[in-house]
């Protein structure tokens, strides 16, 4: 008996996915349940597992393009013994060659033109994807940016107060991301233009504040939902983003983690970033960009004082956010983060 493998329904508007490695060569005995291929999709890298025990073929190969729905292989349950693996091929450009990689094929070839060596892959779909939304974000929305800065002092006295109770308690670190998620719930609520989608002629606004929070991986940004920030805790916030962040890395993001979303959150700083101009998430009408923290000398009260400081970027539609209310905006998030006590937070 042959048992199919085809591409799942992986949600929204996704209609084709690429096959990134095949983990398990054909002629391979497996077992029910067994990771046997990984395919990538413009929002996440997802594995297929084995329908049952056997052996399997396949009829498609790694860097192929395929539909949702499309049959790609099966497991033969009857076949007991293990067929030789299929040989990969060097691809040859020119006069130079070189061999797939044993874990992942990339289509890697280098190339010599006047001596001077070049070397090009294909881009992931997920790379594709960031720069034909990019593109399409600039193109179809009316986008500015108002910058302001924060002092940070207050929130990271209030870390430093509550680090070891907060994760002896809660057993997770009390980072800054929960505290911009709040003060950002709680300009959301002051100015709903924000949390608001254009949808043909007519202006949706969303009732609910699910947050998505920008993360860095090796295959590009991708940007996960915290889903009802305004119902939930620091403690909540933090394991959220701490699993998220985990999927992120090993890959194991799927299509649920990144559906909807209302406002975005990105952070440059951690990389080092001082300023920078976020470009917004369609159809979300609002990005808030977060920086590095530096101390600079700034006046308080007619007195020079050192601070650590942080510069805040907010990207809008202007389309559905005029420029006083996008500054407004920012102006509470910035009141918020100073005075961290009207955030509610419980360490």
């Amino acid at each position: 008996m042959k048992e199919e493998i085809k591409i799942p329904d992986m949600g929204e508007s996704i209609t084709e996915a690429s096959i990134v490695a095949i983990l398990k060569p054909s002629g391979s005995l497996v077992q029910e349940g067994e990771e046997v291929i990984e395919i990538e999709t413009e929002k996440v890298n997802q594995p297929l597992y084995a329908p049952s025990a056997g052996c399997v073929e396949w009829k498609v190969e790694e860097g192929d393009s395929v539909a949702i729905g499309e049959l790609i292989g099966f497991v033969d349950t009857e076949k007991a013994v293990a067929a030789p693996p299929k040989e990969e091929k060097a691809k040859v450009v020119g006069e130079k060659a070189v061999a797939p990689s044993p874990e992942r094929a990339e289509e890697v070839v280098v190339t010599e033109a006047g001596g001077k060596q070049e070397t090009r892959k294909k881009l992931s779909k997920i790379r594709k994807v960031i720069a034909a939304r990019l593109v399409e974000s600039l193109q179809n929305s009316a986008m500015l940016t108002t910058f302001n800065e924060v002092d940070m002092s207050a929130v990271i006295e209030l870390r430093s107060q509550n680090k070891e109770s907060f994760q002896e308690k809660y057993g997770v670190k009390l980072g800054l991301m929960s505290f911009f998620a709040k003060a950002s719930v709680g300009a959301l609520q002051a100015f709903p233009q924000f949390n608001s989608y254009i949808d043909g002629d007519e202006l949706v606004h969303r009732e609910y504040y699910d947050i998505g929070i920008a993360v860095g991986t090796e295959r590009g940004l991708v940007v996960p939902v915290v889903r009802s920030c305004d119902q939930l805790s620091f403690a909540e916030i933090e394991k959220k983003i701490a699993i998220f962040a985990k999927k992120a890395r090993e890959g194991g993001l799927i299509v649920e983690d990144l559906q909807g979303g209302g406002f975005t959150i990105t952070n440059g700083g951690v990389f080092g970033s001082l300023l920078s101009t976020p470009i917004l998430n369609p159809p979300q009408v609002g990005i808030l960009g977060m920086h590095n923290i530096q101390k600079r000398a700034v006046v308080v009260e007619d007195q020079i004082v050192i601070r650590p400081m942080m510069y805040l970027a907010l990207s809008y539609d202007h389309r559905v956010v005029d420029g006083k209310e996008a500054i407004l905006f920012l102006v509470r998030v910035k009141e918020l983060l100073e005075h961290p006590s009207r955030l509610n937070f419980s360490g």
